[in-house]
């Protein structure tokens, strides 16, 4: 939408906020008015473009197909040029026929700050020709007071804390109609419903909804959000949740206003027990995978003290030296461990967790030559199933370089490029120190082994070694991450 307005209108960055505000929460008037909606931007030579729209859930729509990027037909531009001329509704006389069916149209400016920025047209499909109920009559009455408040700048509400949480009410889910005092002038038989399943006995029109809520929450232990009185008396256009008796509602509010003077409200309920009841499921889950993957750690972080413990009462240099790399390989794993027992996605953040685990295989792998670890770019998210053989796969890649890379020297450095590109990564781990001997390969030890097994089964990837140009070694990992990691680049 912003690159229609920039292309066909030039309009001041606040005006725009406005109309993204309103086409974020034009639904609940489309559904209360059985309506479609569309949102038209005057352009400089007197025309109107569709810059959006908006379907009914509630009835049967009038534009079949998307007209968001065109302009507005001949015989609408007269109205929606009064509307937004004389800053106030404008309703055709007689219905516009489109094909077998009628619609009655309306068109209502959009305020903000006592200024006219835009129209939108209030299309209603009269195919169905027979005589309203009174919910739908209801629903529409709501509707009218919105639409009014659009063309007086009063909506939307610009500060409505609507809220994170899932299951927000819908139109059809339940409303209830309230005076300025808080007291029910009309609830949907869904509404009704909700209200029952909370404990509710009889009808609600007449009473006051704050009264009727405080005596259900009265003896109830469950702590009660501090803005429900707010939403359930319609004086502020916020979202909550109510729960009693095992039951959860979730609750938003839409204050009516003329002229800023509060003349009722629009409460929206919808029954959401379940997904409360699926969200601490999930949360308790959580908690318990988290639980699992600490305790992993710490399991770990054992073995490895038992390995170190062993290696030092070793005598034959060889198996300490073994002791050693299998001690190192049991802390990188761990290590990844510790990383998913600290959040709550099967994911981790292996730039940190690949920094610390590099510093420690270089400071105790280079006995006697001094050297030092080079990251560029990002692994950003890595999936936990491809985490752990990654960490060990470039553990053992850094530790090779360090152990046989630097023989004679006293210093050198080990960098690590990162390429990522979605789900595609590359990681070159490169050297400057001897390099490989003119015939010889990378060597058929138990590391290098690991990290054909690891880079081959577990990562489906490929690596190669080479001599790097300038002397040294680089070895090249290339592979796609499982599904779910392309989003996981950090900003």
């Amino acid at each position: 939408m912003s690159d229609l307005i920039a292309q066909h209108a030039e309009l001041e960055p606040a005006d725009v906020e406005w109309l993204h505000l309103l086409v974020g929460d034009w639904q609940v008037v489309s559904d209360l008015a059985f309506a479609d909606l569309v949102l038209w931007l005057p352009t400089p030579d007197g025309s109107f473009v569709a810059i959006a729209q908006c379907r009914p859930s509630t009835g049967a729509t009038v534009h079949y197909d998307d007209i968001v990027g065109s302009l507005a037909p001949e015989g609408q531009r007269p109205q929606l040029a009064r509307a937004l001329d004389e800053a106030r509704a404008q309703r055709s006389r007689e219905p516009r026929w489109f094909g077998a069916y009628a619609v009655r149209e309306e068109a209502v400016p959009v305020v903000n700050k006592d200024k006219p920025i835009a129209v939108v047209a209030r299309q209603t499909n009269l195919g169905s020709g027979r005589t309203p109920s009174r919910l739908e009559l209801n629903y529409v009455e709501a509707a009218d007071d919105l639409m009014a408040m659009i063309a007086r700048g009063e909506f939307p509400s610009p500060n409505a804390a609507t809220g994170p949480r899932r299951g927000a009410p819908r139109v059809g889910d339940g409303l209830i109609r309230l005076n300025s005092e808080g007291e029910v002038l009309y609830a949907s038989p869904n509404a009704l419903s909700c209200f029952h399943r909370l404990g509710v006995i009889g009808p609600l029109v007449g009473q006051s909804l704050v009264e009727v809520t405080a005596d259900l929450l009265e003896n109830q232990k469950n702590p009660v959000d501090e803005s429900l009185p707010l939403v359930v008396m319609g004086r502020a256009p916020w979202r909550t949740d109510v729960e009693a008796r095992g039951v959860a509602l979730s609750l938003r509010a839409l204050p009516l206003t003329d002229h800023g003077q509060r003349i009722g409200a629009v409460l929206l309920c919808r029954d959401v027990s379940e997904l409360r009841r699926r969200e601490r499921e999930l949360i308790t889950k959580d908690a318990t995978i988290r639980e699992i993957h600490h305790r992993v750690k710490n399991n770990l972080q054992t073995v490895a003290a038992l390995l170190r413990l062993q290696a030092r009462r070793m005598d034959l240099p060889e198996a300490r030296a073994a002791l050693e790399e299998a001690m190192r390989r049991v802390a990188t794993i761990a290590l990844v461990h510790e990383s998913l027992s600290q959040t709550l996605d099967e994911s981790v953040e292996l730039d940190d967790m690949v920094g610390r685990a590099l510093r420690l295989t270089a400071d105790v792998a280079s006995a006697g030559t001094s050297v030092r670890t080079v990251r560029t770019g990002s692994f950003g998210l890595v999936p936990a199933q491809d985490a752990t053989p990654l960490a060990l796969v470039l553990t053992e890649l850094v530790t090779n370089a360090v152990e046989h890379g630097f023989r004679g020297k006293a210093s050198g450095t080990v960098e690590i490029g990162v390429e990522r590109q979605g789900s595609a990564l590359r990681v070159v781990v490169a050297d400057d120190g001897v390099g490989l001997t003119e015939g010889r390969g990378p060597g058929s030890g138990l590391g290098t082994q690991i990290v054909r097994t690891l880079v081959t089964n577990e990562l489906g990837g490929t690596i190669t070694w080479d001599v790097r140009e300038g002397g040294g070694t680089e070895v090249v990992l290339e592979l796609m991450l499982r599904d779910g990691a392309s989003s996981g680049l950090m900003p």
